[in-house]
């Protein structure tokens, strides 16, 4: 018995465990020569270990689940590789939360103490997010699970380490590094996120030394917190103003340190005062300034952001405090001149959101000119698709402008940097300590050495230089270069993953993969939008906008919520999500499920003639597979959004509005219940409705796998997962026409019914004034059923006093008449003509000037001017008959 609502709790969780028990998302190179099967290979982009489900993955991971359902239902040998992130500043921050809980600070144990911490949170808490996309139906072969702090991952990040030194791609050094004061660490160029921000513009007098009072120089600021670490002010050698001051001193306020007044043409003249303090410890500009002058370098902050003892004042103050402290410092000492209200680009921290802090650091780093030389032209080239295409220039200005990597971290949780240092600073790279000395007495010649007699540099790796070699390193490619995994499911196919992290994961990924395979890592990168509320902003917890998915699941259904996703998702475009949407994929759901009650609920008659419903079926049969081929066309370009919306107008309006109206039995009144149906035509609608639910299935697993294996008599092991996707054949073309005209005509008629509020009940007779009455001959019984009509007469060309034939509507050049028997409101009538007929010449005319128009004619193509062209006929057709049936009725 087939349950009366569909209830998705109760399939959902059935169906998957199903599927993992069958082992149809398992998957294998093939070891039979018979077996040719193509391999489709998709690696999920890793979420961080400590991420738990948001809209985002929900997108990501829909997307990524139909691209792999659909080609497992192709015959492809699919693989879709789960795994997660170490996530090393996001991780380390719960670990560091989850000790303060407990009452201990990380800088009371030691690192191994630490990283049992770390290694018991994400044992406890690393799967979550795994076990939810469960939830989703993602098809994932979860025995392939991976995650990049696993022995063999991470022996793969130290062996490419190794290897990039040893080739001299990596180096040491001090360098102004982007500061993470909240992380304490270091972070590349591309994790810094730009943000405009109201400052104060701070206007600061320096005494020239030696003036006793009477001369000084002004600078403009928004970091007065760093006067401290100032080493000169400087001026432009042609600005007239202070021509005087060239080659004296100015003296800080605050602290009273002399500093010298240097000329350099870096400095904007109308920009502030023309001053410029020169701080080389806190900005990269001045920086180089300091190079170039030979200046002192003075660092005033600590690492966590607060000023340390070389500040002289305010130490131990977190820098923002001291700022605003600053200012009421020198306004008490009369240096302040003024405030003015200023607005400029901050970097911020993409991990924890800190105003990130320019530092000289020694870090280490990767050089990239080189290296990234391959991932550039093999995008640009279309080797790699973008999808949308229009991510290329974007890609394109990255990798031109590219910077060397900062790879180092100064965190715990990681892989840790294979560098060891001899106790005179000497600097030997490799795997583990073991090989380190190994290199000591071979190279070196120190036999006397041991391994406590080298240090290993403290700090990580860069999480991203784990995450950049995942589609080689899944497949243990770095570890067994030719292995049957690696040499079978790599290059991977497609890439589903979000534009922001275009650079940092994509790009490098392709680098690694030319590095270290000689070929790109996947053929299509499909980058998808943002989730946005409906209002147009990023999901957030602080704004409470992100509905929690699992929430959405158990109220609308996975299905539901998939779909809901989908409908209007095309890549590359932010999704303004609303709840509705979800909603709308519930309701779809619940439209199948009853269309399958009402087949599934009808008995066969096999005495009963199946010609009846034969032209219904051949229409149908010709409008699945035209939607079968426009669907094949929407997956080669990744329009997903599009070929689900293709799905939805095909099963909702065609199958279940359209079709199964058509051939529904009438009901019997005496028995209350539905006339048997013929045995054809049952037959038709199941393989119709076999058909369909295959090819929905990708975007709506479970439902059609429930339908499906009721549908048919089954045998375990059966599986809609592993049933050919359906293809397309034949299309009539004409019949299409035929019912597209078919389907206008019982439209027209039901419009008529319901604006004179005539019954339904109620049978009319129909006229058609035709050129082509046997095009409208086959389709009488579909009329007569579908639109109640008594009987169907046609009229010749030359026919009097039509508004006696009753109401009229027109379709292209035909007319058809409704005889009402004398229930028109014959002013009405007039009326609404002329409205008509006025719609219609203003049509007309604006068709006819788009002809007129030289230059589209010499541009459009022929089939655009064809259809303009036609489009003229039917509105001067439909112009002369309104102007007849005015005629008619008297106007």
């Amino acid at each position: 018995m087939i349950s009366k609502t569909y209830a998705p709790q109760e399939i959902e969780e059935k169906w998957y465990q199903y599927w993992l028990d069958n082992q149809f998302f398992k998957s294998t190179p093939p070891t039979d020569v018979a077996d040719e099967r193509e391999p489709y290979t998709v690696v999920i982009p890793p979420p961080n270990v400590t991420g738990v489900l948001h809209m985002g993955h929900m997108l990501n991971n829909t997307i990524q689940d139909v691209l792999v359902r659909k080609a497992r239902m192709e015959g492809k040998n699919a693989c879709w590789v789960p795994g997660t992130d170490h996530a090393s500043i996001a991780t380390e921050a719960k670990v560091v939360a989850m000790l303060k809980e407990r009452g201990i600070n990380k800088t009371d144990l030691t690192r191994d103490e630490f990283l049992e911490y770390a290694w018991e949170w994400t044992h406890k808490y690393g799967g979550i997010i795994l076990q939810q996309l469960r939830k989703l139906g993602a098809s994932c072969d979860w025995d392939r699970t991976r995650f990049t702090m696993e022995p063999a991952l991470h022996d793969s990040v130290i062996d490419v380490f190794v290897d990039l030194y040893n080739k001299g791609q990596i180096y040491r050094g001090v360098r102004m590094v982007n500061w993470d004061p909240q992380g304490r660490t270091a972070v590349s160029d591309e994790e810094v996120i730009t943000k405009e921000i109201q400052q104060k513009l701070v206007y600061i007098q320096y005494e020239i030394a030696g003036s006793a009072g009477q001369d000084y120089i002004t600078i403009a600021t928004v970091r007065p917190e760093t006067i401290m670490a100032d080493a000169a002010i400087a001026v432009n050698p042609n600005d007239e103003r202070y021509k005087h001051l060239h080659g004296k001193k100015a003296i800080i306020p605050l602290i009273n340190r002399e500093i010298p007044i240097i000329t350099d043409e870096y400095v904007t003249m109308d920009f502030g005062t023309g001053g410029l303090k020169v701080t080389p410890a806190h900005d990269p500009n001045d920086y180089a300034l300091g190079i170039k002058h030979n200046l002192p370098v003075l660092d005033t902050l600590n690492d966590d952001g607060t000023l340390n003892e070389k500040a002289q004042i305010l130490v131990g103050m977190d820098r923002f405090a001291a700022r605003k402290a600053i200012i009421k410092m020198l306004e008490e000492s009369g240096n302040l001149v003024k405030t003015e209200d200023y607005k400029s680009n901050v970097g911020t921290s993409e991990r924890t959101g800190a105003v990130i802090e320019p530092k000289l650091s020694l870090q280490w780093f990767l050089k990239m000119d080189e290296l990234s030389k391959p991932a550039l032209k093999n995008v640009m080239n279309d080797t790699i698709q973008l999808v949308p295409p229009k991510f290329k220039n974007m890609y394109r200005s990255w990798m031109e402008n590219v910077h060397d990597w900062c790879i180092s971290r100064q965190l715990w949780w990681g892989q840790r940097i294979p560098a060891f240092y001899m106790q005179d600073g000497t600097v030997i790279v490799a795997k583990n300590k073991h090989e380190a000395l190994e290199k000591v007495q071979h190279e070196k010649l120190l036999f006397a050495m041991t391994e406590a007699d080298l240090t290993q540099d403290e700090d990580v790796l860069d999480t991203w230089f784990s995450s950049w070699l995942w589609p080689i390193s899944v497949f243990d490619g770095l570890k067994d270069p030719n292995n049957a995994d690696i040499n079978y499911y790599y290059p991977t196919n497609d890439l589903v993953t979000a534009p922001e992290i275009l650079f940092f994961w994509v790009a490098r990924m392709i680098i690694a993969g030319y590095e270290y395979r000689g070929e790109a890592p996947f053929k299509n990168v499909y980058l998808t939008g943002i989730v946005r509320d409906k209002l147009g902003r990023k999901m957030s917890k602080s704004l409470g906008n992100s509905p929690d998915p699992l929430d959405l699941i158990e109220k609308y259904g996975a299905d539901g919520v998939r779909t809901g996703m989908l409908f209007s998702s095309a890549a590359g475009n932010d999704l303004m999500f609303d709840e509705k949407l979800v909603e709308q994929g519930r309701n779809f759901s619940n439209k199948v499920w009853n269309a399958f009650r009402l087949v599934k609920g009808w008995t066969v008659n096999e005495s009963i003639d199946g010609k009846t419903n034969q032209l219904t079926i051949s229409w149908f049969e010709s409008k699945l597979n035209a939607t079968l081929t426009q669907i094949e066309d929407d997956f080669s370009k990744f329009r997903i959004s599009d070929a689900l919306q293709a799905v939805y107008k095909l099963i909702w309006d065609d199958f279940c509005s359209q079709y199964l109206e058509l051939i529904k039995p009438a009901f019997d009144a005496a028995t209350g219940t539905p006339q048997p149906i013929d045995s054809v035509t049952y037959e038709a609608t199941i393989n119709f409705f076999e058909r369909l639910m295959g090819l929905a299935h990708p975007f709506m697993p479970f439902i059609t796998e429930e339908i499906w294996q009721d549908i048919r008599d089954r045998k375990e092991g059966d599986s809609i997962c592993i049933a050919p996707f359906p293809k397309a054949g034949m299309v009539d073309e004409q019949i299409l026409t035929d019912f597209e005209t078919l389907f206008e005509v019982i439209s027209n008629i039901r419009n008529i019914r319901n604006a004179k509020q005539i019954s339904p009940k109620t049978e009319l007779p129909l006229a058609i004034k035709t050129a082509t009455p046997q095009r409208f001959e086959t389709l009488e019984p579909l009329i007569q059923k579908m639109a109640n009509v008594s009987d169907i007469s046609y009229l010749g060309e030359n026919v009097e006093n039509e508004s006696s034939l009753g109401v009229s509507f027109l379709i292209k050049s035909d007319e058809f008449f409704i005889n009402l028997a004398g229930e028109i409101n014959v002013e009405q009538e007039i009326a609404n003509t002329r409205k008509e007929l006025e719609y219609n010449i203003g049509f007309r005319d604006s068709v006819v000037k788009k002809l007129s128009n030289e230059k589209f004619v010499a541009n459009a193509k022929p089939e655009i001017i064809d259809r303009e062209r036609q489009k003229l006929a039917d509105a001067e057709s439909k112009i002369q008959a309104l102007e007849q049936r005015l005629r008619d009725l008297g106007a």
